[in-house]
């Protein structure tokens, strides 16, 4: 049985706010790191979950605005568009040796965490999950799984892939990092773009959008292999075919609300990844820039 931890979540909103419960709900201290009015909220309420996969369930936890002390994890949640200001709130002292696990969209982020936090610390991970902040403390956790992939050593990760795992999280660990980060953006760009193009979910994309989404997928794909990076097109279709169709990617809700959108961070990677490897994506280009004109 694993001995109870502390565990950092730096932004407790749609993901962080669901491992945040999950993580709490089994039995470890969960400190999450937030603005005051979030983290007031928190320390009140908890972290309420609705989730036809985990239940129905609040769970207690603490909240910060800043970090202040050692902890054994520290997990990275919040959306690249407030990345940068994030991160001021936590100090790479306070940390400890703590690894700092990001599970953001895009590819372009691990450098930047690893020159902050150092090489030795960032784990750089992926999380495959829809799963909406509704209001502070309140999550929607709408797809049938929660999966988390990890890029390091097994003998580093074993105790984080243990906690997650027990949490319910379906985690797997690899040594390569950037199979794991292209793997999710070679699904999520094309997911992102066209439902937010659109303005419809997944179930339509796949139907009245299908030719789109085809092209998209395989110039994905293209990028991936010339990053070094294997990528089947077929096996992301029929990931794609297997989501329950009402699923909206997040972009598309950010959109819908009036956030600022993780455009360049997937749709934007994807294009300066291709335009390094000369190769053409004529259909991204012009979605990207459709979205970056709205």
């Amino acid at each position: 049985m694993l001995a109870p931890a502390t565990v950092a979540v730096l932004g407790p909103g749609g993901v962080g706010g669901l491992l945040a419960a999950l993580l709490a709900r089994a039995g470890h201290r969960v400190i999450c790191v937030a603005g005051e009015d979030t983290a007031r909220t928190l320390r009140r309420d908890g972290i309420r979950v609705r989730s036809a996969q985990f239940g129905d369930f609040t769970a207690a936890v603490e909240a910060d605005t800043e970090l202040r002390e050692p902890v054994d994890l520290c997990l990275i949640t919040v959306k690249h568009t407030s990345l940068a200001a994030a991160l001021d709130r936590v100090p790479p002292a306070v940390l400890g040796d703590a690894p700092v696990v990001p599970l953001l969209n895009g590819v372009e982020h691990p450098p930047a965490l690893r020159e902050r936090y150092g090489d030795r610390r960032v784990v750089p991970g992926v999380i495959r999950v829809e799963s909406t902040r509704v209001a502070p403390g309140v999550v929607e956790h709408g797809s049938p799984f929660t999966e988390v992939d990890l890029a390091g050593a097994p003998e580093r990760l074993e105790t984080v892939a243990a906690m997650l795992e027990a949490a319910g999280v379906r985690t797997r660990v690899a040594r390569e990092e950037t199979a794991a980060l292209w793997a999710k953006l070679t699904f999520l760009a094309p997911f992102a773009l066209l439902t937010t193009r659109y303005g419809v979910p997944v179930g339509d994309v796949r139907t009245a959008r299908r030719a789109e989404l085809v092209a998209l997928v395989e110039e994905a794909a293209a990028v991936s292999r010339a990053c070094g990076a294997p990528a089947d097109p077929a096996a992301v279709l029929a990931r794609y075919d297997a989501f329950p169709p009402g699923t909206r990617s997040s972009m598309q809700r950010d959109a819908e609300a009036g956030r600022p959108l993780e455009l360049d961070a997937i749709g934007g990677a994807v294009l300066r990844a291709a335009e390094r490897h000369a190769v053409p994506v004529p259909v991204t280009a012009r979605l990207v820039a459709e979205l970056t004109a709205r």
